[in-house]
């Protein structure tokens, strides 16, 4: 029994018979709390039981011919498969450590990943180099000394080719954008939607623009996406005429940009004076997306308050003897569809005028006081309330022929709002003439009563339906 322990090959090969069993078996268990926890280091341990170890153990029991009298290759063949092999799991496991684990926005999450290809097949290149001289005493100088002269030499025939495909790699590793974000370059505006090591693809809503990234790293752009305040402006340059009082233009200004449907809420537009009667106007948007939209109904809607205030957008002057005459002609109508003779038109037409609103606008705010009642001579509006939980109900629409504002009679506020369904004309006649014109036509004012109260209990109908579905 001595002699069978005093040989050289029993010690291995008793290691191999206990502890590589019982090696796999923890290391199965660690492989399966590893997957458990989605760790990254799960694949660097199944590589080490599924291979590492059992090449390990071959080479153990092949190495044990080198005490044979006869020259065997096969330990030499063990040990290059089982280095090899522990070469790609040191290889495995700084991925994991470095990579796999890497925290959102730290410099091991944004490096690209051919760079770590790149760096991983050099580390193999060395450590198959390593393993032939060492394994196999070969002389791997001169192999060393070709690889870098051809490389200088292919390098210097590809520079042109490569350096910009090198400087979209460094892009891509400073991250100065990502899929979503919006981007203002020399050839493209619009929303990234892919980014490879080539080129950047950018949605530019008329098709797909294919931007180099070493174009984008040689030059300059805007990221829109990237803020510094709370979000992101749509701005509009906008000139008045030099009379017009500054204050009046702000105001008129200010009232269209808070109104627009894709401002942002609980964020407040800006109005600034550049001079020269001409005005910066800001709206907090949610994204670059809604830019386009923004501007134009910011521009569509501002030439309606300009026209409304007396204002003079791009210097267009409103001309008030064509507002009075359709002015005059939309009151004849009124009176007529109302029974009011020639007088309640004369007492109505000294405080009459005509506004101009474009579709989307806020006519009468909900729990406000008007002071003149409009009449309807073009488009159509439509009757709003608002829930307690913020939701808007429509009431209804009105349209030519009909009235809104009857409360300022009664001093009353409206519980519903009035909204311009699409561009509307309204010739709104002042609180004081109203009061005359109806006091000496109680069939009108009873009308008027009449509408006042339907509305309201179509208003109060609506919410209480509303908080019964919230219930």
């Amino acid at each position: 029994m001595s002699g069978l322990t005093a040989q050289p090959w029993f010690c291995p090969a008793l290691g191999v018979i206990i502890g590589l069993p019982l090696a796999l078996l923890l290391l199965n268990e660690l492989h399966g709390a590893l997957v458990r926890r989605a760790s990254s280091y799960a694949r660097p341990v199944a590589l080490l039981r599924n291979w590492v170890l059992p090449a390990c153990a071959v080479y153990l029991l092949v190495a044990q011919l080198e005490q044979a009298d006869v020259h065997a290759t096969w330990s030499k063949l063990a040990a290059t498969v089982f280095g090899f092999l522990i070469m790609l799991l040191l290889l495995s496991g700084a991925n994991a450590a470095l990579f796999g684990e890497a925290r959102a926005g730290s410099w091991r999450e944004r490096l690209p990943g051919i760079f770590i290809d790149l760096g991983r097949l050099v580390l193999i290149i060395l450590g198959v180099g390593l393993l032939l001289s060492w394994v196999w005493g070969a002389n791997i100088g001169g192999l060393i000394a070709a690889v870098g002269v051809t490389s200088i030499v292919i390098g210097l025939a590809v520079q042109t080719a490569v350096g910009p495909v090198i400087a979209g790699l460094l892009l891509l590793f400073e991250q100065p954008f990502r899929i979503g974000d919006w981007l203002d370059t020399a050839p493209a505006k619009g929303r990234v939607v892919e980014v490879n090591w080539r080129a950047a693809h950018i949605d530019t809503g008329n098709g797909i623009q294919i931007v180099p990234n070493a174009m984008l790293a040689t030059g300059s752009f805007t990221n829109l996406s990237r803020v510094q305040g709370a979000a992101y402006q749509a701005t509009a340059m906008l000139a008045f005429g030099p009379d017009d009082p500054p204050g009046a233009v702000a105001s008129a200004l200010l009232a269209v940009a808070t109104g627009l449907p894709t401002r942002l809420a609980h964020t407040p537009a800006r109005v600034v004076s550049l001079g020269e009667a001409k005005y910066k106007v800001s709206v907090p948007i949610t994204s670059p997306a809604d830019e386009g939209r923004t501007k134009a109904l910011l521009l569509h809607r501002a030439w309606y308050a300009a026209q409304r205030a007396g204002l003079h957008l791009d210097e267009a002057s409103p001309d008030p003897e064509l507002a009075e005459k359709y002015v005059g002609a939309a009151l004849t109508r009124v009176a007529a569809a109302l029974g009011l003779d020639d007088d309640a038109v004369a007492t109505m037409a000294g405080q009459a005028r005509q506004l101009l609103y474009a579709e989307g606008e806020i006519i009468q705010q909900v729990n406000s006081v008007p002071d003149t009642v409009g009449f309807i001579t073009a488009g159509s509006v439509g009757m709003i309330v608002y829930a307690d939980d913020g939701r808007e109900l429509p009431l209804g629409s009105l349209g030519v022929g009909d009235y809104i504002g009857g409360t300022s009679l009664t001093r009353q506020r409206m519980i519903t709002g009035v909204v311009a369904l699409a561009d509307t004309t309204i010739v709104a006649v002042g609180r004081d003439a109203m009061n005359r014109v109806v006091q000496n036509n109680p069939r009108l004012a009873r009308q008027i009563g009449g509408a006042i109260e339907m509305r309201r209990k179509a208003a109060t109908d609506a919410l209480a339906e509303a908080a019964a579905g919230v219930r």
